[in-house]
Protein backbone atom coordinates (compact mmCIF):
# COMPACT_ATOMS: atom_id res chain seq x y z
CA UNK A 1 0.00 0.00 0.00
CA UNK A 2 1.04 3.60 -0.63
CA UNK A 3 0.28 6.46 1.74
CA UNK A 4 -1.45 9.46 0.15
CA UNK A 5 -1.42 12.42 2.51
CA UNK A 6 -3.74 15.28 1.54
CA UNK A 7 -3.37 18.77 2.95
CA UNK A 8 -6.59 20.67 2.51
CA UNK A 9 -9.17 23.03 3.95
CA UNK A 10 -12.87 22.10 3.67
CA UNK A 11 -13.75 25.64 2.52
CA UNK A 12 -11.24 25.52 -0.37
CA UNK A 13 -13.12 25.09 -3.68
CA UNK A 14 -10.02 23.65 -5.37
CA UNK A 15 -9.88 21.04 -2.60
CA UNK A 16 -13.46 20.04 -3.41
CA UNK A 17 -12.62 19.81 -7.12
CA UNK A 18 -9.37 17.95 -6.46
CA UNK A 19 -11.10 15.47 -4.15
CA UNK A 20 -13.81 14.72 -6.71
CA UNK A 21 -11.30 14.19 -9.51
CA UNK A 22 -9.15 11.92 -7.35
CA UNK A 23 -12.21 9.90 -6.31
CA UNK A 24 -13.14 9.28 -9.95
CA UNK A 25 -9.70 7.79 -10.50
CA UNK A 26 -10.01 5.63 -7.39
CA UNK A 27 -13.41 4.39 -8.53
CA UNK A 28 -11.95 3.54 -11.94
CA UNK A 29 -9.08 1.63 -10.29
CA UNK A 30 -10.64 -0.29 -7.39
CA UNK A 31 -7.30 -2.06 -6.90
CA UNK A 32 -5.53 1.27 -6.31
CA UNK A 33 -2.75 1.18 -3.72
CA UNK A 34 -3.60 4.36 -1.80
CA UNK A 35 -4.24 4.69 1.92
CA UNK A 36 -5.51 8.25 2.36
CA UNK A 37 -5.09 10.57 5.33
CA UNK A 38 -6.31 14.18 5.48
CA UNK A 39 -4.22 16.89 7.14
CA UNK A 40 -5.01 20.44 8.28
CA UNK A 41 -4.13 23.60 6.39
CA UNK A 42 -6.18 26.70 7.15
CA UNK A 43 -6.64 29.10 4.27
CA UNK A 44 -7.44 31.77 6.84
CA UNK A 45 -5.64 30.97 10.10
CA UNK A 46 -6.29 34.49 11.40
CA UNK A 47 -10.03 34.39 10.75
CA UNK A 48 -12.04 35.40 13.86
CA UNK A 49 -13.59 32.40 15.65
CA UNK A 50 -17.06 33.51 14.59
CA UNK A 51 -16.05 33.76 10.93
CA UNK A 52 -16.95 36.65 8.64
CA UNK A 53 -19.52 37.73 6.09
CA UNK A 54 -18.40 35.95 2.93
CA UNK A 55 -18.93 38.82 0.51
CA UNK A 56 -17.07 41.29 2.71
CA UNK A 57 -14.25 38.79 3.26
CA UNK A 58 -13.79 38.06 -0.45
CA UNK A 59 -13.88 41.72 -1.46
CA UNK A 60 -11.27 42.55 1.19
CA UNK A 61 -9.11 39.60 0.21
CA UNK A 62 -9.14 40.23 -3.54
CA UNK A 63 -9.25 44.01 -3.54
CA UNK A 64 -12.86 44.67 -4.47
CA UNK A 65 -16.06 43.09 -5.72
CA UNK A 66 -15.08 43.00 -9.40
CA UNK A 67 -11.88 41.05 -8.79
CA UNK A 68 -13.61 38.63 -6.38
CA UNK A 69 -16.39 37.95 -8.89
CA UNK A 70 -13.81 37.39 -11.63
CA UNK A 71 -11.78 34.89 -9.61
CA UNK A 72 -14.75 32.93 -8.32
CA UNK A 73 -16.38 32.99 -11.74
CA UNK A 74 -13.37 31.10 -13.08
CA UNK A 75 -13.59 28.60 -10.24
CA UNK A 76 -17.31 28.10 -10.89
CA UNK A 77 -16.65 27.55 -14.59
CA UNK A 78 -13.94 24.99 -13.82
CA UNK A 79 -16.20 23.16 -11.36
CA UNK A 80 -19.06 23.09 -13.83
CA UNK A 81 -16.87 21.73 -16.61
CA UNK A 82 -15.72 19.02 -14.20
CA UNK A 83 -19.31 18.16 -13.30
CA UNK A 84 -18.98 19.39 -9.72
CA UNK A 85 -21.79 21.30 -8.05
CA UNK A 86 -20.93 24.45 -6.09
CA UNK A 87 -23.64 26.81 -4.84
CA UNK A 88 -21.58 29.93 -4.15
CA UNK A 89 -24.73 32.04 -3.79
CA UNK A 90 -25.83 29.87 -0.88
CA UNK A 91 -22.65 30.51 1.14
CA UNK A 92 -23.24 33.47 3.44
CA UNK A 93 -20.29 33.21 5.84
CA UNK A 94 -16.64 32.27 5.61
CA UNK A 95 -15.92 30.28 8.77
CA UNK A 96 -12.84 29.77 10.84
CA UNK A 97 -12.06 26.11 10.08
CA UNK A 98 -10.04 25.21 13.17
CA UNK A 99 -12.93 23.24 14.69
CA UNK A 100 -13.67 21.57 11.35
CA UNK A 101 -10.07 20.38 11.23
CA UNK A 102 -10.38 19.07 14.78
CA UNK A 103 -13.44 17.10 13.68
CA UNK A 104 -11.53 15.69 10.69
CA UNK A 105 -8.74 14.62 13.05
CA UNK A 106 -11.16 12.81 15.39
CA UNK A 107 -12.89 11.22 12.41
CA UNK A 108 -9.53 9.79 11.38
CA UNK A 109 -9.16 8.12 14.76
CA UNK A 110 -12.58 6.51 14.28
CA UNK A 111 -11.94 5.45 10.68
CA UNK A 112 -14.50 7.75 9.04
CA UNK A 113 -12.24 10.61 8.00
CA UNK A 114 -13.08 10.65 4.30
CA UNK A 115 -16.80 10.49 5.10
CA UNK A 116 -16.52 13.54 7.34
CA UNK A 117 -14.43 15.51 4.84
CA UNK A 118 -17.06 14.80 2.18
CA UNK A 119 -19.88 15.86 4.51
CA UNK A 120 -18.11 19.09 5.45
CA UNK A 121 -17.52 20.01 1.82
CA UNK A 122 -21.06 19.12 0.82
CA UNK A 123 -22.46 21.08 3.74
CA UNK A 124 -20.43 24.15 2.87
CA UNK A 125 -20.39 24.20 -0.93
CA UNK A 126 -23.78 22.72 -1.75
CA UNK A 127 -25.95 23.38 1.29
CA UNK A 128 -24.48 26.70 2.47
CA UNK A 129 -24.01 25.48 6.04
CA UNK A 130 -21.75 27.31 8.48
CA UNK A 131 -19.12 24.67 9.21
CA UNK A 132 -17.57 26.91 11.83
CA UNK A 133 -20.68 26.48 13.98
CA UNK A 134 -20.23 23.76 16.59
CA UNK A 135 -23.83 22.55 16.48
CA UNK A 136 -23.48 22.16 12.71
CA UNK A 137 -20.24 20.24 13.15
CA UNK A 138 -21.83 17.93 15.72
CA UNK A 139 -24.70 17.27 13.31
CA UNK A 140 -22.24 16.48 10.50
CA UNK A 141 -20.37 14.16 12.88
CA UNK A 142 -23.63 12.37 13.67
CA UNK A 143 -24.39 11.90 9.96
CA UNK A 144 -20.98 10.24 9.55
CA UNK A 145 -21.58 7.79 12.37
CA UNK A 146 -19.79 9.60 15.17
CA UNK A 147 -21.31 10.31 18.58
CA UNK A 148 -22.62 13.87 18.27
CA UNK A 149 -22.75 14.41 22.04
CA UNK A 150 -19.13 13.36 22.48
CA UNK A 151 -18.03 15.52 19.55
CA UNK A 152 -19.93 18.52 20.96
CA UNK A 153 -18.14 18.13 24.30
CA UNK A 154 -14.77 17.85 22.55
CA UNK A 155 -15.51 20.94 20.46
CA UNK A 156 -16.36 22.90 23.62
CA UNK A 157 -12.99 21.91 25.07
CA UNK A 158 -9.50 22.90 23.82
CA UNK A 159 -8.81 19.28 22.87
CA UNK A 160 -6.27 18.99 20.01
CA UNK A 161 -6.44 22.71 19.21
CA UNK A 162 -2.72 23.23 19.72
CA UNK A 163 -1.95 20.07 17.72
CA UNK A 164 -3.96 21.25 14.70
CA UNK A 165 -2.28 24.66 14.78
CA UNK A 166 1.15 23.03 15.09
CA UNK A 167 0.48 20.74 12.12
CA UNK A 168 -0.71 23.69 10.05
CA UNK A 169 2.44 25.60 10.93
CA UNK A 170 4.64 22.59 10.15
CA UNK A 171 3.08 22.28 6.69
CA UNK A 172 3.89 25.93 5.93
CA UNK A 173 7.44 25.50 7.20
CA UNK A 174 7.73 22.48 4.91
CA UNK A 175 6.95 24.78 1.97
CA UNK A 176 3.24 24.16 1.46
CA UNK A 177 1.59 27.47 0.54
CA UNK A 178 -1.60 26.36 -1.18
CA UNK A 179 -4.10 23.53 -1.11
CA UNK A 180 -4.87 20.92 -2.06
CA UNK A 181 -1.40 19.46 -1.82
CA UNK A 182 -1.04 15.70 -2.20
CA UNK A 183 2.04 13.88 -0.90
CA UNK A 184 2.59 10.44 -2.42
CA UNK A 185 4.55 7.88 -0.37
CA UNK A 186 5.85 10.60 1.94
CA UNK A 187 8.15 12.10 -0.68
CA UNK A 188 6.44 13.20 -3.91
CA UNK A 189 4.42 16.42 -3.54
CA UNK A 190 1.65 16.92 -6.08
CA UNK A 191 0.17 20.42 -5.71
CA UNK A 192 -3.20 21.54 -7.00
CA UNK A 193 -6.47 19.98 -8.14
CA UNK A 194 -5.07 17.38 -10.50
CA UNK A 195 -7.26 15.85 -13.19
CA UNK A 196 -8.64 12.33 -13.01
CA UNK A 197 -6.38 11.45 -15.94
CA UNK A 198 -3.27 12.48 -14.01
CA UNK A 199 -4.29 10.33 -11.05
CA UNK A 200 -5.00 7.37 -13.31
CA UNK A 201 -1.47 7.63 -14.70
CA UNK A 202 0.00 7.85 -11.20
CA UNK A 203 -1.97 4.81 -10.03
CA UNK A 204 -1.09 2.79 -13.12
CA UNK A 205 2.60 3.62 -12.74
CA UNK A 206 2.56 2.50 -9.10
CA UNK A 207 0.70 -0.71 -9.93
CA UNK A 208 3.07 -1.42 -12.81
CA UNK A 209 6.11 -0.87 -10.60
CA UNK A 210 4.64 -3.11 -7.90
CA UNK A 211 4.05 -5.85 -10.47
CA UNK A 212 7.63 -5.52 -11.76
CA UNK A 213 9.02 -5.68 -8.23
CA UNK A 214 7.00 -8.83 -7.56
CA UNK A 215 8.26 -10.47 -10.73
CA UNK A 216 11.87 -9.61 -9.88
CA UNK A 217 11.44 -11.09 -6.41
CA UNK A 218 10.31 -14.45 -7.80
Amino acid sequence: MVKLDILSDPICPWCLIGKAQLERALDARPDHPFVIEWHPFQLNPDMPPEGADRRTYLEDKFGGKERAVQIYGRIADHAQSAGIEINFEGIKRTPNTLDAHRLIHWAGIEGVQDRVVSALMQGYFQEGRDIGDRDTLADIADSAGLDAAVIRKLLDSPSDTDDIRARDTAAREMGVNSVPTFIVAGKHAVPGAQSTEVWLRVIDEILSQDAADTDNAD
